[in-house]
């Protein structure tokens, strides 16, 4: 066991309370939700937390492929042995990345995504949190069936977005379903690329939001796409870089605030997924 795994051992024994989840969610695809997912995970875990990351877009997820991860284990192979699956099984179904980040991947083939029931991800969600401070799920464009069950666990979500008018018009519609629903105390909208060139400038974007207090994150294309294309998250290999400061800022902003998860947010649950389930008819 290394020294940062005994330190977060003491650190759980000290203080065994269920985890935090935090859902990164977006309106759109191709603005960096994954990318904002694998680096805040690092972030959190050099801030010496715990952290697991949860590869929740099951059809087509790339965290693996964001951190290098070469393992053949995925969520697909803990639902056949859900039944009788603890914490300590769970974990050799962890990738673990040379950052301290536990990884549980999507399934390598799209058509497994059905396979993952609502009561199984439940009890994977319980168990992957008894085990880590924060655990960081990268869900799929928009607002499917098993993002509506991130979500409505969610402890905090993030919505990421960028200056582009079609991620803002999404994202702005995303916000209020939030609003309709009563969730919008939980989310903080994450603007990525902050200062690419743009018709709309970042806070011409939080104006359109109605959002007063977004999460800027400076854009650097040529440290993201090398981030990317080596699988090397960017707070690791460029930690000083102005695109990694922001993450790390942003990974201080959500440790350190409270769980902020009210009661009627907790009654809410059950009508969320009722709401959706009569729009769907």
């Amino acid at each position: 066991m290394t020294s940062r795994d005994e330190m977060q051992t003491a650190q759980k024994n000290m203080n065994p309370q269920r985890g935090k989840l935090i859902a990164v969610c977006s309106a759109k695809g191709g603005i960096g939700r994954t990318t904002l997912t694998v680096n805040l995970a690092v972030a959190l875990i050099k801030k010496n937390f715990s952290v697991g990351i949860l590869d929740g877009d099951f059809q087509f997820g790339d965290v693996n492929l964001a951190m290098d991860l070469k393992f053949s284990l995925t969520i697909k192979d803990v639902m056949e042995e859900i039944e009788s699956l603890d914490e300590h099984s769970l974990a050799n179904y962890l990738a673990g990345h040379e950052s301290g980040v536990k990884v549980l991947s999507a399934p390598e083939r799209p058509e497994f995504a059905d396979l993952i029931t609502s009561e199984g991800l439940n009890k994977i969600i319980n168990l992957m949190l008894a085990q880590h401070d924060f655990v960081v799920v990268d869900t799929s464009v928009g607002l499917n069936d098993q993002t509506i069950r991130f979500i409505e666990q969610a402890d905090q979500i993030l919505v990421v977005t960028n200056l582009e008018m079609a991620a803002l018009k999404n994202t702005k519609l995303l916000l209020e379903t939030f609003d309709l629903l009563e969730l919008r105390s939980k989310v903080r909208v994450v603007i990525n690329r902050s200062n690419m060139e743009s018709v709309i400038n970042a806070t011409d974007a939080a104006k359109i939001l109605a959002e007063e207090t977004p999460i800027f994150i400076p854009n650097d294309f040529q440290v993201c796409s090398q981030s990317i294309n080596l699988g090397v998250p960017l707070v690791m290999k460029h930690g000083k870089s102005e695109v990694a400061k922001g993450v790390f800022k942003m990974a201080e902003l959500l440790s350190s605030e409270r769980v902020i998860t009210t009661a009627k947010t907790k009654n809410k649950r059950s009508s969320f997924s009722k709401w959706f389930t009569k729009k769907a008819k």
